[in-house]
Order: structure tokens, then C-alpha cells, then sequence
């Protein structure tokens, strides 16, 4: 009968596929996965793609990968990048910014829908899946825009955007000004349990700014960004959230007043989350008179003071800051290559992130080994609701592999994105992936 010759050829076939399973053994590494708390040396046996086991003596793999003296971490995150397509393809393309995320040691990155046209309807969220499958490298997630044409008046089809892969929505470059559209925002999107991700910013209050509004910005002679332009909106919309109990993330946080804000949303139990660069972290609005306005340090928001600096390390710290994102934010030289008042804002970082902050940070002990990968692989997953940063048995094996006493020159002109507009070219750092893996899969960029 049909059903026994089925059943026979399944039993003959079974030999087969088990046969065709791949399986991958990461042996002798320091394993640091926070999120089920593990830190140790021991090894994780991956089969087809997934985490069969982590700690058990397996000797026999179709590969094995040493990684004794190496860190080895969930797949690391970046949950802000820019990747430019559609419409700027000659700044980046989704396969030049997947590879830049395989050589910065990301397996997965979020990108920003202020393309053109706007990532605001279900055909260009899924356009970017497709993009991303085609380049096969690391995994790609589409945040999707809060407002059509992310013009702030009406809010787009979200039902859409995540139906098309949408995992959280952001008019990123353009603040929503408007608090109506900011509230109907936050309760549409709590059908769906997802965030939304504001660029806090009063225009208002910015008109022609270019740098940080301070000290610094009069001697330079330039038009300051208040960092109450920044506080004002972060304040506005915690009030939101909590009237709402929407899903609120404040991207790339500045400020001290705004760490505050946040501290004291979290204390009330308000549903709001935060990320800080790498640049925010470090570097001061001094820097562009000492680099004699190198339009590498214009970012928006702009870079702040020492004091700033210091409130936003304290908050990462204590995690009243929950993530770390590079902002990548390419463009080609040409448009960087103007009068400072003219150049576009944004710096590129997903190549630079993890020497930087290991050197800055880490290896300073500002914040500890763990809590950056803490930020870098089980917060973002959080925030974003997607199944990833973390080695539980039954995961994707997306897995980084960090070798913490790899000395480096950071060398834009070796990057894998297409621009160049890096503010830590020529920096010497201390700590670099040398191993990135997607799907058990050990992938070159």
C-alpha cells in the first residue's frame, strides 16, 4: 500500500540525512553568555545550524574550531546601523553592510528605515529579508517606520510592517514631533509588542545647529544643538509611555539629564529602554576643534561634554542604559569633504565598535567584559522581541569568537563598508573578532 511504501522510504532515507548533518565543535574557549549566566571554559556542540549542547565532551565534529585563550559569545547585535538601500547604494548596500557586520563580529543588525523611498510599507521590509538572504552573511531585521514617508503626520500601515518582518518602528533621523502622532504611535504598536524607537530631538530648538551648544561651539564660532533639545523629548515621550504603556526605546542617548530621565522611568517601572554609542561614550564636542573641524566628528546628535561622557558610562554601568549601537551611518567622501557647516551628519562604526569600546571601556574597567556583551547580544534581542544573544541549547549557533589581546590599527581604507567616514581611523586598539558564525556556519566577510 501507498502509506507502506512511504513509511519504508522514510526508514531508508532516515541513514541518509543523518549522515548529511553538519555539525561544529568550539572547544577550550572562555564561554560568556548572559543570558543563562554562564561564564567558563567549556565547549558548545552545534548541529545543523543549531546549539545541540554547551559543557559536554564531544571529541567528533565535521568541524572543530579551537578557541583556547578566545572569548566565544552569543552572535553579537547591533541594533542601530543605516544600511542605505534603497536609494543610497554608492554610501552602502545591504551586502557591503552585512559584510561590514561579519568583520565587526555581528551576526545580526537592525537597520533604520530613512532610506529612500522610507522602509514604510510591507513590500520594503520585505525587500530588505530578501536583500539580506541574497548576500548570506549575517541576519538582517527591518525596522520599520513609525509615520508614512517618516514625514510625522500620519502613522503608517504598522499591521503591514510586521507582517513584512518589522521588529520595532522609528522615524530615526527625523524626531516625531508631534505628540498626538507620538502617543497613537505607542498604542498601535502594543498590538504587536514592539518598540518604538525615537530620535529624541526639539527642532525647534536645533533650526542650524551643527555641534553640541556650549563652550566649545562659540569659540569654534558654530551653531550649537542645545542638549535641552534632546532632554525635552525624552521627558515628553517617558510621559507618553506611561500614559500609554507603549514600548519606548530612546536612541543614541547624550545627555545627563537624560540618563537621569530614564534612570527615574525604570525606578517608576515604565516601559522604556536605551542605547548609547561608542562615540557618545568617548569622545567630546572638543574633539572637532582639535581635529581642526574634521566633518568625521559632525553626528547627530552631536558629541557632548566630559561630564555627559562620564553620566552616560555610569548608566551603562548600572544598566539605566540597556544597549550599545554603532549608529552607522555611512556616506561617501564627497559629501563628507565640504565646509563643516554644510556636511552631512553621521560616522560609520560597525567595523570600529568592538576595539573601542574593549580598549576604551573594558580594558580601563569602566564597565566589565560581561556587561558589554551584555549590551551587545541578550539586550538588544530583548528589545527587538527576536530570537537571538543567546547560547541556549535549541538556538541558532550565531555565535562571535573575540580574541581580547589582538593588537589592531583601525584602517577605514580595510573596511568592508563602502564608506570611509570612520572618527577612530588610526586609533590602536586592543581586542578583535576573529571568528563570526551564523548558523553554525563560519562566515568570511
Amino acid at each position: 500500500m501507498a502509506w507502506q511504501l512511504e513509511w519504508q522510504f522514510c526508514i531508508w532515507l532516515k541513514p541518509l540525512l543523518a549522515n548529511n548533518m553538519t555539525t561544529l565543535l568550539i572547544k577550550n574557549g572562555r564561554v560568556i553568555d548572559p543570558a543563562n549566566k554562564i561564564d567558563k571554559v567549556t565547549n558548545i556542540f552545534i548541529q545543523d545550524g543549531k546549539i545541540k549542547s554547551v559543557g559536554s565532551q564531544i571529541s567528533k565534529a565535521d568541524r572543530t574550531l579551537d578557541t583556547k585563550g578566545l572569548i566565544v559569545t552569543p552572535g553579537l547585535i547591533d541594533m542601530h546601523v543605516h544600511l542605505r538601500e534603497p536609494g543610497k547604494e554608492d554610501e552602502e548596500t545591504i551586502t557591503s553592510g552585512v559584510s561590514a557586520a561579519i568583520n565587526g563580529g555581528f551576526t545580526s543588525v537592525a537597520c533604520m528605515p530613512n532610506t529612500d523611498p522610507a522602509i514604510d510599507n510591507e513590500a520594503l521590509a520585505e525587500f530588505v529579508y530578501l536583500q539580506a538572504k541574497r548576500a548570506g552573511k549575517s541576519n538582517v531585521f527591518a525596522i520599520g517606520a513609525v509615520t508614512k514617508g517618516r514625514k510625522g503626520e500620519e502613522i503608517s500601515e504598522m499591521g503591514q510592517l510586521y507582517r513584512g518582518g518589522a521588529v520595532g518602528f522609528s522615524d530615526d533621523g527625523e524626531s516625531i514631533k508631534n505628540s498626538e502622532v507620538m502617543r497613537r504611535a505607542l498604542e498601535y504598536s502594543r498590538m504587536f509588542n514592539k518598540p518604538i524607537i525615537n530620535h529624541c530631538e526639539d527642532t525647534d530648538l536645533v533650526r542650524d545647529g551643527v555641534m553640541n551648544e556650549g563652550y566649545i561651539s562659540t569659540v569654534l564660532g558654530l551653531s550649537g544643538i542645545p542638549a535641552v533639545a534632546e532632554e525635552i523629548m525624552v521627558y515628553r515621550d517617558i510621559t507618553l509611555a506611561k500614559l500609554t504603556q507603549g514600548r519606548l526605546h530612546i536612541a543614541h542617548i547624550t545627555t545627563k539629564k537624560s540618563v537621569e530621565l530614564v534612570r527615574r522611568a525604570k525606578e517608576e517601572s515604565i516601559n522604556v529602554t536605551a542605547e548609547v554609542t561608542p562615540h557618545h561614550l568617548i569622545l567630546t564636542d572638543d574633539y572637532i576643534r582639535t581635529s581642526n573641524f574634521d566633518t568625521n566628528y559632525k553626528v547627530n546628535p552631536p558629541l557632548r561634554t566630559k561630564t555627559d561622557v562620564q553620566a552616560l558610562r555610569e548608566a551603562l554601568k548600572d544598566g539605566a542604559i540597556d544597549a550599545i549601537v554603532s549608529d552607522h551611518a555611512p556616506h561617501s567622501e564627497e559629501e563628507k569633504d565640504v565646509e563643516f557647516n554644510i556636511a552631512p551628519f553621521g560616522m560609520i562604526g560597525m567595523e570600529s565598535l568592538l576595539g573601542v569600546i574593549l580598549t576604551e571601556l573594558v580594558l580601563k574597567k569602566v564597565i566589565t567584559l560581561n556587561r558589554m556583551i551584555e549590551a551587545l547580544t541578550v539586550k538588544p534581542a530583548q528589545i527587538l522581541g527576536i530570537p537571538k544573544g543567546t547560547l541556549s541549547v535549541g538556538a541558532d549557533a550565531d555565535i562571535t569568537v573575540i580574541d581580547l589581546n589582538k593588537n589592531w590599527e583601525i584602517d577605514p581604507s580595510t573596511f568592508k563598508s563602502k564608506s570611509r567616514n570612520c572618527p577612530f581611523a588610526g586609533w590602536k586598539v586592543k581586542g578583535k573578532a576573529v571568528h563570526t558564525i551564523v548558523k553554525g556556519q563560519v562566515i568570511l566577510p
